[in-house]
């Protein structure tokens, strides 16, 4: 029979962005698979954490008001890490959000801008009443992701990285709230011939901007014709040291690189933010398993954030793979969980509703999981070191060893 959101019998009126009538791939599953099978299916699809599935977080009946008055979709969740005897538990929370635009992308871009101000503000307040210490909004959150129309107007949302309006507005509530804040925007180098960059600002809990790193990895894929607008950063992979952990920010992309993800871990990152602008039908499959790959693979929190929406441009646009022209860029499915160093996951959010995601790590899990299974150690990087320092050379040949005839 099919389902609603939440998994009740329904019309054949789907929300827009459904998965087979369904909010969430979890709300599927638990539809159709019986209970005792289901416990399962999540042991091999979500991971254990400390030998269970990862424990629901209880939220402040404030957060779950607003999530009510506002119609966002809030999910709270706890990793646990081993007690330790030499170590007092390092927990932290961290929040993501994910929203659609608010305005048609045919209105003034003012009041686009203006409209997702009002509805994130009460994100992340409910983000502050949550008590989130560390929130990460999505990729270039103040504006649609109009990056696929290769028009070059949009660029009149790009803001300086350290004293646009949406930082300058985020250093508010980071200082209301004592919260480190993750502001991913389109950026305007003013000093640099106003170059434009795809950043993240780092905002910390007392209102100052730590720093900045710059998206490293650019598509030229579908219609993601970012390269129209920017091109790949200059910040190498920075880690800030807040007073919550170190943190470090993969933008979108990135995460299909694994090597940008290794490298915010040999810096030193105990949490890694991806904040995203993703599509059903080109990510999807991938979503839910790269960041989560990524925190197996360095041994720390992972965080993917994906937009959600399906955005409508006012002139018809082609990229060159074949299709027919069009003014939809597809559907942002939203999707956004948190994985952990020891494989386990939290669900994911809506796939059509802005959504909150809590979660409340315990960072002392990141060296237990290291010392268990030893990546780092067993690691080569003397010998990943040196291939890769031939393979950028021009007279590299690979080594292959070839079959006898």
């Amino acid at each position: 029979m099919p389902g609603t959101a939440n998994g009740d019998p329904k019309s054949e009126l789907q929300a827009e962005g459904s998965l087979a009538g369904f909010e969430t791939i979890e709300a599927l599953l638990e539809n159709y698979i019986p209970e005792d099978k289901l416990v399962e299916v999540k042991r091999v699809l979500y991971g254990a954490n400390r030998g269970a599935p990862v424990q629901k977080l209880s939220l402040h009946q404030d957060v779950t008001a607003a999530a009510a008055a506002a119609d966002f979709d809030v999910q709270g969740y706890k990793f646990r890490a081993r007690q330790e005897q030499n170590r007092k538990p390092r927990h932290v929370k961290i929040g993501l959000i994910q929203n659609s635009i608010k305005a048609p992308t045919t209105a003034p871009y003012a009041e686009q801008t203006q409209a997702l101000y009002t509805a994130v503000q009460k994100l992340v307040d409910a983000a502050g009443s949550a008590g989130v210490q560390v929130l990460c909004l999505q990729e270039a959150w103040t504006m649609p992701f109009a990056f696929c129309t290769r028009e070059r107007e949009w660029l009149e949302f790009a803001e300086p990285a350290e004293t646009g309006p949406s930082t300058k507005m985020l250093q508010k509530y980071a200082q209301k709230y004592n919260m480190v804040i993750i502001n991913s925007i389109l950026e305007r180098d003013e000093p640099h011939g106003e170059t434009i960059w795809n950043t993240a600002v780092v905002i910390g809990h007392m209102g100052n901007v730590i720093g900045k790193h710059r998206k490293n990895h650019i598509p030229r894929v579908g219609d993601f014709n970012e390269s129209t607008y920017y091109l790949e950063g200059n910040t190498g992979h920075p880690v800030f040291d807040t007073v919550y952990g170190k943190i470090a920010v993969n933008i979108c992309y990135g995460r299909h690189h694994p090597m940008n993800w290794q490298a915010f871990g040999m810096n030193g990152a105990e949490i890694v933010f991806n904040p995203s602008a993703t599509v059903g039908s080109l990510s999807e499959p991938l979503w839910g398993v790269e960041a989560r790959n990524a925190a197996i693979a360095n041994s720390y929190y992972t965080a993917a954030i994906n937009r959600v929406g399906t955005e409508v441009f006012p002139n018809d646009f082609t990229s060159g793979d074949g299709q027919a022209a069009h003014k939809a860029f597809g559907h942002f499915y939203g999707s956004s969980y948190v994985a952990a160093p020891d494989g386990s996951r939290t669900p994911g959010l809506s796939r059509y509703k802005d959504g909150l995601m809590v979660a409340e790590l315990d960072l002392n899990l990141c060296r237990q999981v290291r010392d268990q299974w030893g990546f780092q150690m067993t690691a080569r990087y003397e010998m990943y070191a040196k291939l890769l320092q031939d393979y950028i050379q021009p007279e590299f040949r690979p080594q292959v060893i070839k079959e006898s005839q």
